[in-house]
């Protein structure tokens, strides 16, 4: 199965043979929340990475990615561009994320 960790630069930038996602999460955000509790409970597709990154602290991040609001999840591409954004804020759930982003 694949895999969910904190957030690193360092390790995105050499995990370039799975596909990777950042999820922008806010520990006060509800939706946040239950995404994390499905992905945790749930089996991510193997080969796939997902990072949780704090919402609030990185800034920099969200506008490099084009995040405006929590439950944003991004899949990057090869070169650590974004590929595709995804926001679970409607459905926050793996199954969601699975089917909207990593297909």
């Amino acid at each position: 199965p694949g895999e969910y960790r904190a957030y690193s630069a360092a390790e995105v930038a050499q995990a370039t043979d799975k596909k990777r996602v950042v999820f922008f999460h806010a520990p006060w955000c509800p939706q946040c929340r239950a995404l994390e509790s499905s992905i945790q409970a749930g089996t991510i597709p193997s080969g796939v990475v997902i990072y949780k990154e704090d919402y609030d602290s990185n800034q920099p991040l969200r506008r490099e990615y084009g995040v405006t609001l929590q439950t944003t999840l991004v899949l990057l591409d090869a070169n650590g561009d974004v590929a595709k954004r995804y926001v679970a804020y409607d459905s926050p759930t793996l199954a969601a994320v699975t089917q909207n982003l990593l297909q």
